[in-house]
């Protein structure tokens, strides 16, 4: 699919699935769709017609001159829907996407027919997730080893020193991963650009307004959105679901049953939490 034209960018997007129903994913921080596993790799393309985006000033999507802001990326988000025709479908946004999707269930609430929040936090009274924007000026390498036992608290030092090779093999994972895209013209500034709107995230006050089925899932050992994040969103936002999984800021790839209540979810099949 060709770069499509939304308000002051293009923004690249991708379709796929073999599901009628339309689910629009919204990803993370940093989220670039070169990146695998994407969306598209998960067992909902099985069920829906799933559409993912590059946000604005990463991946292959546009990167104009800041400053951004989380009313930019939610815009961008309904133009993305409006330009494309998607009147209405389900919304999943996971970590930063969460963020973009409250917003933009909150501004367009008649665009959203099924909510899910996964592992992302309202800001303000409910919390806001861990700070990533102080380590924007490490070195690579630092970045990770700092943010490792964050994104899994079960990585800690202890672990670490138990299980020398494992870790070695995750930071070498998580360089490779994180260098996707490193180096294009533009990338680092679209990455602060976007973490600098992340830091003013806050929906908390208004989000008891969404009237929408909503599902919030995380993982146990989440340091970047921690369980009490995620329980203060399940307070404040009526005829919501909260479910936690086995599995830290990354429990959807961690814990196989996640997809499976989310999918059940979306189809509005009897969902009940454990």
């Amino acid at each position: 699919m060709p770069a499509v034209l939304v308000r002051d960018i293009h923004i690249y997007c991708e379709m796929r699935g073999n599901g009628q129903s339309r689910l629009f994913y919204i990803g993370e921080t940093r989220g670039d769709l070169r990146r695998r596993p994407t969306i598209f790799d998960s067992p909902l393309i099985d069920h829906f017609q799933i559409l993912a985006h590059d946000q604005r000033g990463l991946g292959r999507t546009d990167r104009p001159d800041g400053p951004y802001t989380m009313a930019d990326y939610a815009e961008d988000a309904h133009g993305l829907l409006h330009a494309l025709g998607w009147e209405d479908c389900a919304v999943m946004g996971v970590s930063f996407g969460g963020m973009v999707a409250q917003e933009l269930a909150l501004r367009y609430a008649h665009h959203v027919k099924r909510l899910v929040l996964a592992c992302t936090s309202s800001g303000g009274a409910g919390g806001d997730s861990y700070p990533l924007h102080e380590l924007q000026d490490l070195s690579l390498r630092e970045k990770t080893v700092r943010l490792i036992p964050v994104i899994d608290t079960r990585c800690d030092i202890g672990w670490q020193a138990a299980q020398p090779e494992a870790y070695c093999i995750l930071i070498d994972q998580m360089i490779s991963g994180m260098n996707v895209g490193a180096g294009e013209r533009g990338s680092e500034r679209g990455a602060r650009l976007q973490l600098e709107a992340r830091k003013y995230h806050d929906t908390f006050q208004r989000l008891s307004g969404l009237q929408m089925p909503v599902f919030i899932c995380g993982g146990r050992y989440d340091g970047i959105s921690p369980r009490e994040n995620l329980e203060a969103l399940h307070e404040q936002i009526p005829h919501s679901h909260l479910e936690f999984f086995e599995g830290g800021h990354r429990f959807l790839l961690q814990d196989n049953r996640a997809f499976e209540r989310i999918a059940a979810f979306l189809k509005g099949e009897r969902y009940d939490a454990e």
